[in-house]
């Protein structure tokens, strides 16, 4: 049975005596806690299955299971090992007390119990593991954007690195000079507009509404023929638009989307030497449009597909240019699906490898009444 609170933490409550499970959820409710109680090990096993608590309080002795093998059964979930317990008994023998912490428990309440000081109990144990998750939340949420910022910088610190390799070894015809050095200068620009793109998500989180954004589907494609026909050239290899597919605006903001595409045109690079690769606008599901990303290279084994969009996942096992954190496909797919579009892979015909990415065409704003 379970008793709505706030979200001041949940507390999963074990006694045998209904009386004290009565006592200890009022005295919890009342002061802003979500509690779940159980009378028996079994049936506090049931509910610890069905909701995380962020705290355990349990009798120590109760008939059949007792506390202590209690207390043993959950921690034997990885979710639950550092789960907080605290003891409420009336033994005061001090080796049960020894034995209650080397199970595990932080703490231990004597009954009869002083509501005052169950509840400073509670209130402290409860605190400190809600600001431990916290702390960790952020640590996860900061290593991934460290994660996201080292990948995505990754394509256009390549292409810099790329376009001053040439310039430097005097390796182009003096009328391409100008186009190096504005790859160079564009792909600085780039880096710096995904750090900025960070850095306003990361102020949309903290309350900041974000603005919706549109780009159109043939410009990227032109972008991208802009931006990687010297480096495919350099390869042995070529970037082909395949007809015309119209031009539409999708809903997606154009960075975004350019970074997804160089993405997967950079990975074609890499695992599909000498293969042209083909860049497409196809019409998709209902009010949807598809962008296309397709080699002739070895394309991906069966056994590797259904793992493709999982992080820290390689397409090989070799890795040409030592640079691949197996990071760029999970993060893509992750990017396009809170712009509400789509990343898949299919095989191709006649071989080789497919991306689609499908995305919401953005519709005009209606016209505000004068």
């Amino acid at each position: 049975m379970a008793h709505s609170g706030s979200s001041s933490g949940c507390i999963l409550v074990v006694d045998d005596q209904p009386a004290n499970l009565r006592a200890v959820s009022a005295l919890l409710t009342r002061h802003g806690y979500s509690v779940a109680i159980a009378g028996s090990g079994e049936e506090a096993l049931q509910l610890a299955g069905e909701t995380t608590p962020d705290l355990l309080l349990l009798d120590m002795m109760m008939p059949g299971m007792d506390g202590f093998e209690l207390l043993a059964r959950l921690k034997e979930r990885p979710e639950l090992q550092r789960l907080p317990a605290v003891f409420l008994t009336a033994a005061q023998d001090r080796e049960l007390l020894l034995r209650a912490f080397d199970a595990g428990a932080v703490d231990y309440v004597t009954k009869p119990f002083m509501p005052e000081e169950l509840l400073a109990r509670v209130n402290a144990h409860v605190g400190l593991k809600l600001t431990r998750d916290r702390l960790e939340r952020v640590a996860r949420e900061r290593q991934e954007l460290v994660n996201l910022v080292a990948h995505d910088l990754k394509n256009p610190l390549s292409s810099v690195l790329f376009a001053s390799d040439v310039l430097r070894n005097n390796g182009c015809k003096p009328e391409r000079v100008p186009r190096y050095l504005q790859m160079i200068h564009e792909s600085a620009a780039d880096a710096i507009g995904y750090i900025r793109r960070y850095l306003e998500l990361q102020a949309a989180h903290n309350g900041k509404q974000p603005v919706s954004a549109s780009v159109s589907l043939r410009e990227v494609v032109a972008w991208l023929v802009e931006r990687y026909e010297l480096q495919l050239e350099s390869r042995g290899m070529r970037l082909e638009v395949i007809g015309d597919g119209g031009d539409t605006d999708v809903a997606i903001d154009g960075l975004v989307l350019r970074q997804v595409a160089e993405n997967l045109i950079s990975n074609a690079m890499k695992y599909a030497p000498g293969s042209v690769v083909d860049l497409s606008i196809r019409s998709g599901s209902p009010g949807y449009r598809q962008l296309r990303v397709e080699d002739r290279g070895p394309g991906i084994a069966p056994a590797r597909q259904r793992e493709l969009f999982k992080p820290f996942i390689r397409l090989s096992d070799t890795d040409p240019d030592g640079l691949s954190s197996g990071l760029g496909l999970s993060l893509a797919k992750q990017i396009l699906a809170g712009s509400g579009a789509q990343l898949w892979y299919e095989d191709r015909e006649g071989g080789g490898a497919r991306f689609v990415v499908e995305l919401p065409v953005a519709h005009a704003a209606t016209p505000t009444p004068a």
